[in-house]
């Protein structure tokens, strides 16, 4: 009887995947595409999207001392059946830069210290290919760039090919631009810095080059000191490389369908139209706009670990790994150590109110220029916080790509609240409560009405008819009765927000709610307040009638509320 493969949740190493049989969806169709562009290559991918189980399979597709076991790991997939001539022929030099030392502290102490570490484990495993002399002598150094001279000097002398990989290769990089500034990363990066030192020798010294990690910036700082690698970052044949295509995420589970993983009334379909507004949507090249979207490999994997394990969907679509990756919202915003933070916070906040921009994307950037507005928005979108939605003349429309990134910025923007004003959540979890089921919505509404007001108060960029629905937005989304949908599309027009009951899980909630927002200037005339509350009263009424409200509201009451402020001032609050 086969034995059913495990769920590689939280398993970055290919030969690990393989050796406890689990489930490995095949990219190995990849590498004689990447061996026919340039032999120096960079590529980036947000993360989650599983560059780690990538680069740990070309680490084993490519190096010489794993050739024994070539059909033990890659039996039954793609390149098993057309291996290239390259397959098993090169001594690897594997590093992860995300283990390379956190913090400024002593940064090149701790550089140098992981790179002597990962060479020294590369002497020690291609040991019986050097004379006794030359292992020892760099075993003995206890410097980096001595110990990577001496292995390129040996390996040419004898005619061996080396391959350099690298994973993060922009992490360490990245926290020192974000803790110590432009300053201190020029000081790595340009003239005689240490990091651009190491990218010198690597230029000279290996035949393949291959560089993986979520943004551009050091790439662009360190190309005149390595200037011959090739960006396939956004070209449109690489765009399924990392991640899962739908045709991935609809073979897996049906294979753990039909081998009794799921229980007997397990709906694939059902699934699949659950997880998609979740984890879907991703697009990394221009030319692909019209393909299928991506899904991230590490989301569908937790909502996968959980359906097997307990037969139904996980009580958080949010895994909880991805909840806290708010935090590289708030490293994006402090880069450079705060110099232009409001610019970047008002991109920020522009862009989770609205769910999307407008933007030139670019492939590259200097870190001195890294606060450039669409620099920044660039970076969003490396990091996987946007994904391209459609063209638009010479721009792109960028879109917050799922509910679970959308959830990452309402967490990072209720924090960024917080700091002028500080909400009370316990007391607003049971107003959510006794909006769902009793009905009572206006403690609620007017508990982040006042917060809005006091948040205003002292942060001037808040006012304003998108930021007062972000604002909304970020807490209403803290209730877990309901589906909340901005700027739904309804009876050919759009409203500022639709309250679904999640009949799945709370099948008792009793109300949904349609809520216009509108917004005057705090010089705003009586007549002018009147005229948007009547505007809001017509929307409403309209949006009242649509299909997918009376079908999805279908045995709740449906309140229609309107709010209208007259700068933070809230003016009109009624139903």
């Amino acid at each position: 009887m086969e034995t059913v493969k495990g769920i590689p949740y939280g398993l970055p190493d290919f030969v690990q995947v393989r050796k406890q049989n689990a489930y490995y969806v095949d990219k190995t169709m990849y590498l004689p595409m990447l061996e026919a562009e340039s032999n120096y290559l960079f590529l980036i991918r947000p993360r989650r999207f599983g560059k780690s189980l990538f680069v740990s399979m070309m680490r084993a597709y490519y190096d010489l001392s794993m050739a024994d076991r070539f059909d033990e790991l890659f039996g039954g997939l793609w390149i098993h059946e057309h291996p290239t001539p390259l397959k098993n022929s090169y001594q690897i030099i594997y590093f992860d830069f995300s283990q390379a030392g956190a913090g400024t502290d002593r940064l090149e102490y701790t550089f140098n210290d992981y790179c002597c570490t990962e060479l020294d484990a590369f002497i020690l495993k291609y040991e019986h290919l050097y004379e006794e002399r030359t292992v020892r002598i760099i075993l003995e150094s206890k410097d980096a760039a001595s110990k990577l001279r001496r292995i390129n000097a040996e390996a040419r002398r004898k005619g061996y090919a080396l391959y350099l990989i690298i994973d993060e290769y922009d992490n360490f990089t990245n926290v020192v631009l974000s803790e110590g500034g432009k300053e201190m990363f020029r000081n790595l990066t340009h003239a005689s810095g240490f990091y651009r030192e190491y990218f010198k020798i690597f230029k000279a010294m290996f035949d393949r080059v291959f560089m993986i990690g979520v943004s551009p910036v050091t790439l662009d700082d360190l190309t005149s000191g390595y200037n011959i690698g090739w960006n396939i970052s956004l070209e449109p044949e690489f765009n399924y490389l990392l991640g899962f295509s739908e045709t991935d995420v609809r073979a897996m589970f049906t294979y753990y369908q039909q081998h009794g993983v799921f229980r007997p009334e397990a709906d694939i379909e059902g699934m699949m139209e659950e997880m998609k507004p979740w984890y879907n949507n991703y697009c990394f090249s221009k030319q692909c706009l019209d393909d299928d979207r991506i899904y991230n490999c590490d989301m569908v994997l937790y909502y996968l670990r959980h359906q097997a394990k307990y037969g139904r969907r996980p009580e958080e679509m949010v895994d909880v790994n991805v909840r806290t990756d708010y935090k590289k919202l708030e490293m994006l915003a402090g880069i450079d150590r705060g110099n232009r933070r409001e610019d970047r916070m008002g991109i920020i906040e522009e862009i989770a109110s609205t769910g999307s921009v407008l933007m030139t994307l670019n492939s590259s950037f200097p870190a001195e220029y890294v606060t450039d507005d669409d620099n920044f928005r660039s970076l969003l979108y490396y990091y996987g916080l946007l994904t391209m939605e459609s063209g638009y003349g010479n721009l792109l429309k960028m879109v917050i790509p799922n509910k679970c990134v959308k959830e990452q910025y309402w967490s990072f923007m209720r924090a960024y609240f917080n700091r002028s004003y500080r909400m009370d959540l316990t007391a607003l979890q049971k107003e959510l409560m006794q909006m769902a089921f009793e009905g009572d919505w206006r403690p609620l509404f007017h508990r982040i009405a006042t917060a809005y007001k006091e948040n205003s108060s002292v942060r001037d960029s808040i006012l304003g008819e998108h930021n007062l629905q972000g604002f909304f937005k970020a807490y209403l989304a803290l209730s877990p009765f309901y589906l909340v949908e901005p700027e739904i599309e309804l009876n050919y027009g759009y409203s500022d927000f639709l309250l679904l009951p999640d009949r799945q899980r709370y099948p008792d909630v009793a109300h949904s709610y349609i809520l216009e927002l509108k917004y005057v200037s705090p010089q705003a005339s009586d007549a002018e307040v009147a005229a948007r509350s009547q505007e809001a009263d017509g929307q409403l009424r309209k949006y009242s009638q649509d299909k997918i409200v009376k079908r999805l509201c279908a045995g709740t009451r449906l309140h229609l509320l309107k709010m209208v402020f007259r700068g933070a001032e809230i003016v009109i609050s009624d139903q």
